[in-house]
């Protein structure tokens, strides 16, 4: 029995070979009936093909070109067809828009491609007219106007801070930076693109037409009627021009529409920068030397009054005055001494009533002020005979000497300002003191309503401690 079990083994073990040598000989044959022909002239990639694959390799980057460029041509056709069908769009909503109204031009910044149903836009235009910055309105006191808050293309100057925190809002909040990066936009819109009631020749008659853009933008304000919507004043300038560009734009809580669009000359406003003055001659000399070096070298559009209480010290007013007058062949000042006690608003009325050349802009000034070429600039943009009247908000430096206690000698004023402005440890924001540094045209100073316009500028007026 086991010899019958031994041999029955063995054959089934050659018979397993057996089975695995007929399918190695199938699979051999297979593998040699489905190999690819290859061209007997030809050569296999690798060391000995290579002209074989370059070519390979050229035809194929030839037809994936051919193909990108295919794609291309396609995508250039839809393109030119969207830009045409977007167009047809707004000149079909600008149409609409004129025939509403010829003064009042939404910037269509929020809108769609579809047109504005006309109960909208009377809406939108109703909002304007209700607003203050169309037909103005009548206030019982200061009390009732609503504040200007300024902004550059970096900051943001708030009055809401009040006095516990920071007046500058640095980083902007991303919802109001994106607000007045839209803002700014579409004044530049407004500028490159003007309409035929702005008055503006395509070609200004010398040649092609400046375009601004954002770096052209100098500063703006803004203020919300909580119940009408939000008005925006813009201001644009060529670094090489005196001209500025003022766009007046409105958001009735809705698309932006534009007010109005004028150029400002300021190049022959004339300022009358009016100091009451008692004593404090030293304090007087380092005001005179912030003015020679801001009004004299720089703004050259000043005159300068000053009203001095008493007589003392008044001699060396005179000598600090003439003596700038000297040297730099300054002599558009006036000298006012009154024998009486010194009263700021009786000083800022006798300097007003010393004007006799008509019509000027004042700029009520303490000698302890610290103001800039740009804040004269500010004054002369934001005051109007009969409309506005500019309120800057001073920023007063603590004594330096407590500041820079570790130090010598205190770095002078410029150099204070730089990088410190607006901070808790340089100094503090005096929110409340808007009558004491003023600027305003002569025909308001005699009006009981004097206030019924406010601007409240935050950048450029220091005053020392």
């Amino acid at each position: 029995m086991p010899r019958r079990g031994l041999m029955f083994q063995a054959r089934t073990r050659w018979l397993l070979i057996g089975l695995a040598l007929l399918l190695s000989l199938l699979l051999i044959m297979y593998l040699l009936e489905c190999a690819p022909q290859t061209d007997s002239n030809g050569s296999l990639p690798g060391v000995l093909g290579e002209n074989f694959g370059k070519e390979h390799y050229q035809a194929l980057l030839q037809e994936q070109e051919e193909h990108y460029q295919t794609r291309a041509m396609s995508l250039k056709r839809q393109i030119a067809q969207l830009k045409q069908e977007l167009q047809e769009m707004s000149d079909k909503l600008k149409l609409l828009q004129e025939k509403k109204s010829p003064k009042v031009n939404s910037m269509g910044y929020q809108g769609t491609k579809e047109q504005a149903p006309n109960d909208l836009l009377e809406y939108l235009h109703s909002q304007i007219d209700k607003a203050e910055v169309s037909m103005g309105a009548k206030l019982p006191s200061e009390y009732g106007v609503i504040p200007f808050e300024s902004f550059t293309s970096m900051k943001v100057f708030q009055l809401e801070m009040g006095l516990t925190r920071h007046p500058e809002e640095k980083p902007v909040r991303k919802d109001k930076r994106d607000e007045l990066v839209e803002v700014i936009e579409a004044g530049l819109e407004v500028i490159n693109n003007p309409d035929d009631e702005d008055g503006q020749d395509e070609d200004d008659g010398i040649g092609e037409r400046q375009l601004y853009n954002e770096n052209d933008f100098i500063e703006g304000y803004y203020r919300t009627e909580r119940d009408k919507g939000t008005q925006y004043e813009l201001f644009y300038k060529k670094a090489e021009d005196m001209e500025y560009r003022h766009v007046t734009l409105f958001r009735p809580f809705g698309p932006l529409m534009k007010v109005k669009s004028e150029t400002v000359d300021i190049s022959r406003s004339i300022i009358n920068i009016i100091v009451p003055l008692a004593g404090r001659t030293e304090v007087f000399a380092q005001f005179m030397q912030n003015f020679r070096e801001v009004c004299i070298n720089q703004d050259k559009r000043i005159h300068l009054t000053v009203v001095y209480f008493g007589h003392e010290g008044l001699s060396e007013v005179k000598s600090i005055l003439e003596s700038v007058a000297r040297e730099v062949n300054f002599h558009n000042y006036t000298l006012v001494s009154l024998n009486e006690e010194f009263n700021r608003g009786r000083g800022l009325d006798v300097g007003a009533r010393a004007w006799e050349k008509g019509e000027v802009l004042m700029f009520f000034c303490d000698v302890d002020i610290y103001f800039t070429a740009e804040f004269l600039n500010s004054c002369r943009l934001n005051a109007e005979p009969g409309k506005k009247v500019f309120y800057p908000v001073v920023f007063s430096l603590y004594n330096p000497a407590i500041v820079y206690a570790n130090q010598d000698v205190p770095p002078p004023v410029e150099q204070q300002l730089v990088g410190l402005i607006w901070r808790s440890k340089a100094g503090v924001g005096r929110m409340f003191i808007f009558i004491g540094s003023t600027c305003m045209v002569t025909s308001l100073w005699s009006e009981p309503q004097c206030l019924a316009s406010f601007t409240s500028g935050m950048r450029s007026i220091v005053r020392m401690n």
